[in-house]
């Protein structure tokens, strides 16, 4: 099968695009890491597929899978180059739009620098609805909210870390660190990831607070590794800085790939991301029936 394709980038995250308006591509989750693969296919950390309104008053829906061939609730970075993809396409003309994920409905908008902002909806901090499993922990509280202890092994020598968790519509547990750029990202990245106290899995932040208004970020996505931005990492981390009393409501986010600006008034409201959505190019692809 022979498909078209956009790949895309926001601040270093980069996509695969996918128009399925017309009609449904149907692929497999070993065609999705087929696509991902940046040896043998495209190459991105999540594949972002435009599927027509399932609903009166959306305008679209947005399905992530990651590069493992996984579907996954939500892509902040992702949303922002879905917003471009649907006006470059034509399939809009509108500035902002109402699009349908896996957790609820997000609202990106363009704006007239050429960003795009993401009204991201409101953080989750109940541990079942992130899923965190708490039976037998106690939280630490810390400036009016809390952090979790958990430990990274089974062994008396395994490390400990202090995590702040929530949810973006996908589930974070981020850590503030010293410096980023020695923080144990490859090693505690895969052992926070796959923490059994998370049954649907973790995306993994170690934040470095460089004041109350700049922060530095490494995010190790669920089911895609390390990547050079996560903007629903972003959100969570900034999110979790001003409850922590660390931060104010809004945030420049230094990633490796560029920079997001984060903005959370608190309390129900929503998170608002800001940040660039570049197309790199376009192409066609011949995908294996048993990618």
């Amino acid at each position: 099968m022979r498909i078209r394709f956009t790949k895309m980038q926001g601040a270093g995250n980069d996509f695969v695009v996918l128009d399925e308006t017309r009609h449904p591509m149907g692929l497999s989750a070993g065609q999705y890491r087929f696509l991902a693969d940046r040896h043998f296919g495209v190459g991105a950390d999540q594949i972002l597929s435009v599927r027509p309104s399932p609903a009166e008053g959306i305008d679209f829906q947005y399905v992530i899978h990651n590069a493992d061939g996984g579907e996954v609730e939500q892509c902040g970075n992702g949303a922002r180059c879905f917003m471009r993809f649907v006006r470059e396409q034509g399939l809009t003309g509108k500035d902002s739009v109402r699009v349908q994920t896996l957790s609820g409905v997000i609202e990106p908008r363009m704006g007239d620098d050429g960003r795009v902002t993401v009204d991201m909806g409101a953080p989750i901090f109940e541990p079942q609805r992130v899923p965190f499993d708490t039976a037998g922990l106690d939280p630490q509280q810390d400036n009016g909210w809390h952090t979790w202890h958990l430990a990274l092994g089974t062994h008396a020598e395994s490390a400990k870390v202090s995590l702040a968790v929530l949810s973006m519509g996908n589930p974070h547990a981020v850590q503030i660190v010293a410096d980023v750029d020695t923080a144990p990202v490859a090693k505690q990245g895969p052992a926070i990831e796959h923490h059994p106290r998370f049954p649907q899995r973790v995306n993994a932040g170690f934040m470095q607070i460089v004041d109350r208004t700049h922060v530095r970020l490494r995010v190790f996505e669920r089911g895609a590794g390390e990547t050079l931005a996560c903007g629903t990492g972003a959100c969570a981390a900034v999110v979790a800085g001003i409850r922590l009393g660390r931060l104010d409501y809004r945030v420049d986010v230094q990633t490796r790939g560029g920079l997001l600006t984060i903005e959370w008034a608190g309390g129900n409201a929503p998170v608002l991301m800001t940040g660039p959505a570049v197309t790199v190019f376009e192409g066609d692809i011949e995908v294996p029936d048993a990618a």
